[in-house]
């Protein structure tokens, strides 16, 4: 299979086989601003589709009655986004360049979708809200903008879309500019940029545009390709959630104990002090094993394998920490909530199974504080539950205790789902709070 890219296959090999640093982004947007044409219109300029995919891309327009080639189509795969001209699923994509490589989830922008969008932006390392250019600040991105800060997505990226319908006009840009800018500075957004673009055309997605010379910013690929995001994990609160312990059975490894998963935040090194939880033993990092071999250091969001100098009773679900800096040890937890599920909504007193890294508990809800209105941000507490892409304030008790941290400080441990305990359907995620 051959590709349209003047890059070859090898250094496109290259490419995804080297070290580059991953972004993961989500877009979102209202329906029709334009968030799977930009997708596409990222993947088509960045030489990162094949040429029978574009062929397929482009009979597919001519039978749709398009006089362009529709790249919206690239990701709305599904039949019923094509008949409806909407996406209803999260579409993941991925791409990559010589600076970066990038996972891309196309989220819903209708409010029945609430639930996928959550789901697609939760991983997120930064967020596309895209707004049509003639509209302006419309209640959906402000939705949008919401639930980016719920989830604590460091990095906000407005485009500005449709500028060729407004005659490439600066005021229009600014007005929008201001009217969202005063909007975000009521929420919890680090890191806010605005680029002004034109999916269709391609304007300052890929290449700077002609058209708009008073703007002075990057493009939207270079943006995503240089914003630093490093330093947005938590490196400070060392967090080792247990999910596996190996014990190889044969006689060559018979000595061998490990304990394997993924850092959640901070680093560990051999010769470290730890303390499990929640028993409370402490001992010493006594080497750190990968897949390519031991390593003298390990951080989120590494898979690795910790072996301990002394032999304690550890099992999957305890964690591996720092003495002096330890998780929430606690039964009692106040979350945000997204509801999930189509079949029920979640009430004082019903209880459901609870999923937080590698560690699962019966929980029962205790109270519900309020439900919130995402569109005017209003807390209605004379709500009694939580339906469809609902979203409120609860307190949860478990049966057994939590090893976790408020999600603003650790979106890893301060991250969980609820679970249905008769079908094993998760019916709502949820981000920590606080805990009593």
């Amino acid at each position: 299979m051959r590709g349209t890219s003047d890059v070859s296959s090898q250094s496109m090999s290259e490419t995804r086989t080297s070290s580059s640093e991953l972004l993961r982004f989500a877009t979102a947007g209202s329906v029709d601003d334009g968030k799977s044409t930009l997708i596409g219109r990222l993947l088509h300029d960045a030489k990162a589709i094949f040429s029978d995919q574009l062929e397929a891309v482009e009979s597919s327009s001519r039978r749709m009655g398009d006089e362009y080639t529709n790249l919206a189509l690239l990701t709305d795969g599904l039949r019923a986004e094509r008949e409806q001209g909407i996406t209803i699923d999260v579409a993941y994509r991925y791409f990559a360049t010589p600076r970066r490589k990038f996972i891309i989830a196309d989220t819903p922008g209708h409010i029945q979708y609430t639930r996928n969008m959550v789901t697609g932006a939760s991983t997120a390392d930064l967020a596309i809200v895209l707004l049509d250019a003639r509209k302006g600040l419309v209640e959906q991105s402000r939705r949008h903008a919401f639930l980016v800060s719920l989830l604590r997505v460091p990095h906000l990226v407005l485009a500005v879309n449709k500028m060729d319908l407004v005659d490439w006009s600066e005021d229009v840009f600014e007005r929008v500019r201001q009217e969202f800018t005063s909007f975000a500075a009521k929420l919890s957004v680090p890191d806010l940029e605005v680029i002004p673009i034109s999916a269709l055309h391609g304007d300052n997605v890929v290449e700077r545009s002609e058209h708009m010379p008073w703007y002075q910013g990057s493009s939207l690929l270079h943006h995503l390709e240089t914003v630093h995001v490093a330093s947005d994990r938590n490196l400070v609160d060392a967090r080792f959630p247990v999910q596996h312990v190996l014990r190889p059975q044969s006689n060559r490894h018979r000595d061998y104990r490990g304990y394997a998963g993924q850092i959640a935040g901070g680093v560990l090194k051999p010769g470290d002090d730890v303390m499990v939880l929640p028993s409370g033993f402490t001992s010493r990092v006594a080497s750190i094993d990968t897949f390519d071999g031991p390593v003298e250091e390990a951080f989120a969001p590494m898979s690795v394998v910790v072996r301990l100098k002394d032999e304690l009773d550890i099992s999957r679900g305890d964690m591996i920490c720092r003495p002096g800096n330890q998780p929430h040890v606690t039964q009692d937890v106040e979350a945000m909530i997204c509801w999930m599920d189509d079949r029920g909504e979640i009430a004082t007193g019903r209880k459901y199974r609870l999923k937080h890294t590698t560690r699962s508990v019966r929980s029962i809800v205790r109270q519900l504080h309020y439900r919130l209105d995402i569109n005017t941000l209003h807390r209605d507490v004379e709500a009694d539950a939580l339906r469809l892409n609902e979203i409120g304030r609860v307190t949860l008790r478990t049966t057994q205790p939590l090893l976790c941290d408020e999600y603003q400080r650790n979106r890893a441990t301060g991250g969980f789902i609820l679970v249905d305990e008769v079908d094993n359907r998760t019916v709502a995620a949820g981000m920590i709070l606080n805990t009593d």
